[in-house]
């Protein structure tokens, strides 16, 4: 599939392909971006997972070489690397120290739609539509307010504080063994489908048993190892600071954070429902996706 001109922007997730499915979050946010620009728009392009880019884009771009095309990868950053002081997008890095993708600062997309203002706002209209349309399905009251929805959040966020740094521990020995396909940062599956239990000795044994799995390949993927990172993780996620600036919201897994919220509170709204209306009340905070797009 030979393509032509045109800056394209390659991200996870897809489009859906009709009225039945929805478009994916990562999709939404960058057509989001791109809509308001002048010019020459980049396409986006949802290549699925994030392990699938490289190969996608040699098809895509077939017969020409993807090094000769305009063109950037954008995708979640997972527990892949640590955020920086600056609030940028993150350069991801291979073993050959060139740059194959570029990634959110806060560790997914739903990680910058999870605002107590923005939960009010979407609650109160949707409130307000059931208001003048009896008829409508929704079947929720007024907003509670954003004091109770910025708890919500931050309770929910305590409750995943030693899981988390169970993942970010576990990340760590992901990326010392560069066999990222075999080694993972859960146990349960993938980001938002939560374990049976958060607490700090249950995740260790899980995560313990995976390291065990792994390290019947590869020998230096250590319990020692896990044990370092583990206490820095929760030494530092246990720091006032880091709950009174929030920096839960960068560091946790926005897909895990979403989905304990919705277990700490099941008669609340539904947040897969708030995400795609969230998108479109942003303001253009990815632009320098776009900008990094333009210099290439």
């Amino acid at each position: 599939m030979g393509v032509v001109g045109g800056k394209i922007i390659f991200c996870e997730g897809k489009k859906a392909s009709s009225e039945h499915e929805r478009d994916s979050l990562d999709y939404l946010l960058l057509d989001r971006v791109v809509e308001n620009l002048s010019g020459d728009k980049p396409t986006i392009v949802p290549v699925g997972g994030k392990f699938n880019f490289s190969l996608f884009a040699q098809g895509f771009f077939f017969p020409d070489q993807v090094d000769s095309q305009k063109c950037i990868v954008f995708r979640d950053r997972d527990f892949d690397i640590c955020p920086t002081e600056d609030i940028k997008l993150l350069e991801i890095i291979n073993i050959r120290s060139k740059v194959i993708s570029l990634s959110t600062h806060r560790t997914c997309v739903e990680n910058y739609l999870l605002d107590a203002n923005l939960i009010h706002e979407y609650w109160n209209v949707k409130y307000a539509e059931k208001q003048e349309n009896p008829s409508s399905k929704w079947g929720h009251g007024e907003s509670p307010g954003i004091d109770i929805l910025t708890d919500w959040i931050e309770s929910s966020a305590m409750n995943l504080q030693e899981y988390q740094a169970i993942r970010w521990a576990l990340g760590d020995l992901l990326n010392m063994s560069q066999a990222r396909t075999q080694l993972k940062t859960t146990w349960t599956g993938g980001s938002g489908t939560l374990p049976l239990s958060f607490t700090l000795d249950d995740c260790r044994t899980e995560a313990r048993n995976l390291i065990n799995q792994f390290r019947q390949g590869v020998t230096f993927v250590t319990e020692e190892a896990f044990e370092s990172s583990l206490l820095e993780y929760h030494n530092q996620f246990s720091k006032s600071e880091f709950w009174s600036n929030k920096n839960y919201l960068i560091w946790f897994h926005g897909k895990d954070l979403q989905k304990m919220m919705q277990k700490q509170k099941s008669h609340y709204i539904s947040l897969k429902n708030f995400f795609d209306w969230a998108v479109t009340r942003l303001d253009t905070a990815f632009t320098s996706i776009i900008k990094h797009s333009n210099s290439t």
